[in-house]
């Protein structure tokens, strides 16, 4: 599998940048994953489901089967948040997982800013940050593309990963 990122800081578009890239790679014939690193406390299941009270009962794994769609919710219950590299080794196999977050990781990134956002740049400082995708002009030492300009970035992730 083919790994790539999108980083950035909150409220600079890497969400839809990531969305947009889905959509584009899955029109152009790949299978595409996503693991999305979120800082907070999240929870996709809701009290009262049944689901939900296998895991209020203590469950350490609750798998959810429908004949459209598969859900598996691992509870940590104190152990330490799994690394990329073994959420990666979970998943089934795809020609890309595009992975949006995890700015300290090593694998080639883009970043999405937005001057709006008031947020510095990553990028300079930052030798995994192949290219940065913006609503202004920059100056870097590597390509900036236009935060909008979906298909050109597509083409450069997979010009980068000889997809």
């Amino acid at each position: 599998m083919k790994i790539y990122g999108v980083t950035g800081w909150k409220n600079n578009g890497k969400t839809g940048l990531m969305e947009r890239l889905v959509a584009e790679f899955c029109a152009r014939g790949y299978t595409v994953s996503t693991i999305k690193h979120a800082h907070h406390a999240t929870d996709v299941d809701q009290p009262g489901t049944d689901s939900h009270r296998h895991r209020q009962a203590g469950a350490s794994e609750v798998v959810l089967a429908s004949a459209g769609r598969v859900a598996i919710m691992q509870e940590l219950r104190g152990a330490a948040e799994p690394p990329l590299a073994e959420l990666l080794a979970r998943l089934l196999p795809v020609d890309l997982v595009l992975v949006e977050g995890y700015k300290r990781e090593p694998h080639p990134k883009i970043e999405a800013y937005r001057q709006s956002a008031g947020t510095d740049l990553i990028a300079p400082q930052d030798p995994s940050i192949r290219a940065v995708a913006s609503d202004t002009a920059l100056e870097l030492d590597r390509p900036v593309f236009d935060l909008d300009g979906t298909a050109a970035i597509a083409d450069f992730i997979q010009a980068e990963l000889d997809l």
